[in-house]
């Protein structure tokens, strides 16, 4: 069984519980918000949720198997279609709308061809960070002249 392109609701889940405490559950929780948790609860960093959302978008794309989103920080953060948001929780930059692929399942079905996940990258063919050159558009057809022949 191939495996699946990774999520923030497949990453981001909660550590195990504490001997004698009941285990969390953070299947409530928005996918974008999960890293937020999952920073507070793994890296004892508490960080605040961004307060508002800024005009800006970002594209998101999948870097060996995992979606990603970059942040103009240098940060990166595992994202989800279900929830288009990212905050990077390294300088705090606010909500930014991800633009995904019309039909992720389709990108993540392809992705899967590749049996090896370390392997697997996409990015959005309008993202200005792609590194794949669009496909060239053919010249017009243009029929050469004939040579000798007079009318």
């Amino acid at each position: 069984m191939p495996i699946a392109v990774v999520r923030a609701e497949t990453y981001y889940v909660p550590p195990p519980p504490r001997r004698g405490q009941p285990p969390l559950d953070w299947s409530d929780v928005p996918a974008a918000e999960l890293v937020y948790l999952w920073m507070e609860a793994r890296m004892g960093r508490r960080l605040p949720l961004p307060a508002e959302t800024v005009d800006e978008t970002y594209y998101a794309q999948i870097n060996q198997n995992r979606w990603c989103a970059l942040c103009v920080c240098g940060s990166a953060a595992i994202v989800s279609p279900t929830d288009p948001r990212f905050g990077c929780t390294e300088c705090g930059y606010g909500w930014v709308t991800l633009i995904f692929p019309d039909d992720v399942d389709a990108v993540e079905e392809q992705l899967l061809l590749e049996p090896r996940p370390h392997l697997r990258n996409w990015w959005h063919p309008e993202d200005p960070a792609n590194p794949y050159d669009p496909p060239a558009e053919p010249p017009p057809f243009e029929p050469e002249p004939q040579k000798g022949k007079t009318s």
